[in-house]
């Protein structure tokens, strides 16, 4: 197995894994999940599972890993997860994404396992409006978790926000304004039409980016990338930190793609939008990476957002990984 087996047919170079180990979450989201819990069974990853994964990946070529869900943290050995990924062949850089809700107790013990940087992610910093999006009472937890990731100093920490059409401005703003007092990224992601996200509208970026431009001064491009993804990022005059915008659908950057997904069924999808991908034998870890080879030969170019041809993904975002 070599690093050019995981090269598409395009010439993309496939480098950056995201492993979700659960498809359990503990919010329940309005663009992400049903209101009440129940339906398909719930999901998990077995740790020797993921051990295989990570090994077979890393020796195919994958140097980067996002351990996501569902809520990755309600993984009962996350912490585990962690460092098998970091001792995992060729992989140098493990992050996590994370509603927040457990990371208060959990922070220290990630960072000792290795974890590099820790996605918050956080829609709202008003307790009403995150309890409607999120159906539950506890952005108290978040800003908790999200203070004691901070106090730590080892972790990279960035906030991610997905603005619908009905989200104020002000809200946002105030988000945003975490990256002027706090060394962090604040990132506003475009929603995507997946799932229950497609009975939603998102905020266009560029109203957002205008609404930033007059409340706190002009938005100055910054070359410099913050992580592995694809996030066009700006300076703003007195922040510590910076914002970031992914705009999948507005600004399709799919020719840079550099990742594929693995869900917490098993799944190995190399393009999120796309129902496309090969369910994986996770007990064989030859036969696995022959999968995994064959799939990303057959990836995608790009995203059909604009097109309803039945191609795109149904399965809701807790199920595929984000």
């Amino acid at each position: 197995m070599s690093a050019k087996n995981l090269t598409d047919s395009f010439g993309r170079v496939m480098d950056y894994l995201r492993l979700a180990i659960t498809d359990r979450c503990n919010l329940r989201c309005v663009y992400c999940m049903p209101e009440e819990e129940g339906g398909d069974p719930v999901s998990v990853l077995s740790l020797p599972r993921i051990e295989r994964v990570l090994k077979v990946m890393g020796s195919l070529g994958v140097k980067k890993v996002k351990i996501t869900g569902g809520e990755p943290l309600v993984h009962p050995e996350a912490a585990e997860v962690v460092r098998l990924a970091k001792k995992a062949p060729n992989v140098g850089n493990v992050t996590l994404t994370t509603n927040g809700l457990r990371l208060a107790r959990m922070a220290k013990e990630l960072a000792e396992a290795g974890l590099d940087a820790v996605n918050v992610s956080l829609d709202t910093l008003d307790p009403a409006r995150f309890l409607s999006i999120t159906r539950r009472d506890y952005l108290h937890r978040v800003l908790t978790g999200l203070d004691q990731a901070l106090s730590l100093g080892s972790l990279a920490v960035k906030v991610n926000c997905v603005p619908t059409a009905d989200s104020p401005i002000p809200d946002l703003l105030a988000l945003a304004n975490l990256a002027k007092s706090h060394d962090l990224h604040v990132r506003f992601i475009e929603l995507m039409p997946i799932g229950l996200g497609k009975g939603q509208t998102g905020l266009d970026p560029a109203v957002l980016m205008a609404a930033l431009a007059e409340a706190v001064g002009p938005l100055r491009p910054v070359s410099r990338q913050f992580g592995n993804g694809p996030a066009a990022y700006y300076a703003l005059p007195g922040f510590i930190g910076k914002i970031g915008f992914i705009s999948a659908v507005k600004s399709c950057f799919c020719e840079r793609c550099n990742r594929v997904r693995v869900t917490a069924d098993g799944y190995f999808k190399t393009c999120l939008h796309m129902d496309r991908g090969l369910p994986l034998p996770l007990d064989d870890e030859a036969a696995m990476a022959e999968v995994v080879v064959a799939a990303v030969r057959d990836k995608p170019a790009g995203h059909l957002f604009a097109q309803d041809d039945g191609l795109g993904e149904e399965r809701p975002m807790s199920r595929i990984g984000g």
